[in-house]
């Protein structure tokens, strides 16, 4: 039985770390599963990692700042892009795909950047033809430890890494199932050994689709 799965949280939750574990996991258990991730490696994809990691420069050589509704389109013009080359393919030959975040990813943070919940029904407009997840896990990570992951991991600050607005988006990663109303969301504690997290993982993943 394929799958879509998605794996979500703050900045420093372990998204990419745990998506990828649960892949290793399934594939231990024979049972195909593919790793992919938003934003993609996809054309739309790389224009924003450029823009999140201030690489896309201005006139002047200065990063370019887009308007969060531009923002918005962006990721939305990568999510059916992301679907038509890789997603749906590889459900259709009956794998597993687990999603390092997904649309509840622009539902959190270009509400937050946004005009708050006023931009909500737009943005689900915006995604109304992304195909709906079997199930999303949430992973819950304290805001301190979160920072604390991102500093050790390095690298150049994106736009997203301010303090403020990172415990504004933990907040909304709180009550993530009322931005996706109908879809299955999970929330599950992303502290603790990295094998211990995966096990949460997987047993969730186990318990609620035939693998």
């Amino acid at each position: 039985m394929s799958a879509l799965i998605v794996v979500e949280g703050i900045d420093g939750a372990g998204t990419t770390t745990q998506s990828r574990r649960l892949v290793e996991a399934l594939n231990a258990r024979g049972r195909a599963a593919r790793h992919t991730f938003e934003p993609s490696s996809g054309p739309v994809g790389t224009l924003i990692r450029s823009v999140l990691e201030r690489r896309l420069l201005d006139p002047n050589g200065e990063p370019r700042r887009l308007r969060s509704e531009a923002l918005a389109l962006l990721f939305a013009a990568d999510r059916l892009d992301h679907l038509d080359s890789e997603i749906l393919p590889a459900l259709s030959a009956g794998t597993i795909v687990v999603s390092d975040r997904y649309d509840l990813s622009s539902l959190v943070y270009q509400s937050v950047t946004a005009a708050g919940d006023e931009s909500l029904p737009w943005l689900r407009a915006l995604n109304r033809h992304a195909r709906r997840p079997e199930l999303t896990i949430v992973l819950d990570v304290p805001f301190a430890e979160a920072k604390s992951r991102r500093k050790q991991r390095g690298g150049a600050e994106e736009i997203f890494d301010a303090d403020e607005l990172q415990l504004k988006l933990a907040a909304a990663y709180a009550r993530a199932e009322t931005l996706v109303p109908g879809d299955t969301v999970i929330h599950l504690s992303g502290v603790g050994e990295p094998e211990v997290v995966t096990q949460r993982l997987l047993d969730a993943v186990v318990s609620r689709i035939h693998t």
